[in-house]
């Protein structure tokens, strides 16, 4: 099994991966590739998350932050929750999943932005790498944009 195998996984840089939700054994294969953090932007809903996330990510030895993030109705709040995991993560290797990789394209995006000297441009093609933001996401992406310039 290989990172690869998780789905929609992204390697963004040599600290930075991406990914839809992954499975128990996957999240070994997380923490055997040098991972430190797992930021998880899922809900705790059981048709696409793990029964204890929380409790085999802490078993692997690694940090690990939950912010759940509704994919119908995104916040900035949640935005700003999810700099600063990666803000206080800064010197560790960060692998950050959602259901799909979705709402993590899209905070990674305005995070490289925000944090990485990413253009817009930037942001949008690492979006589009995974999925065409829905109207929501299109209307959220350029409010974040506008509020956090």
């Amino acid at each position: 099994m290989a990172l690869d195998d998780i789905k929609n996984f992204v390697a963004v840089s040599e600290r930075l991966g991406t990914a839809g939700q992954p499975s128990e054994a996957q999240l070994r294969e997380v923490a055997g590739a040098g991972f430190k953090v797992v930021v998880n932007l899922g809900l705790l809903d059981p048709r696409y998350c793990l029964a204890d996330e929380a409790g085999t990510v802490s078993g692997l030895g690694l940090g690990y932050h939950h912010i759940p993030v509704d994919f119908n109705a995104p916040q900035l709040d949640d935005l700003r929750r999810f700099f600063d995991a990666m803000d206080a993560a800064t010197d560790k290797k960060v692998f950050v999943h959602c259901a799909a990789n979705y709402r993590v394209s899209s905070f990674v995006a305005l995070y490289g932005e925000a944090r990485l000297g990413w253009s817009p441009e930037e942001g949008d093609a690492h979006i589009r790498r995974i999925w065409e933001p829905n109207e929501t996401w299109t209307r959220f992406i350029a409010e974040a944009r506008a509020r956090l310039a």
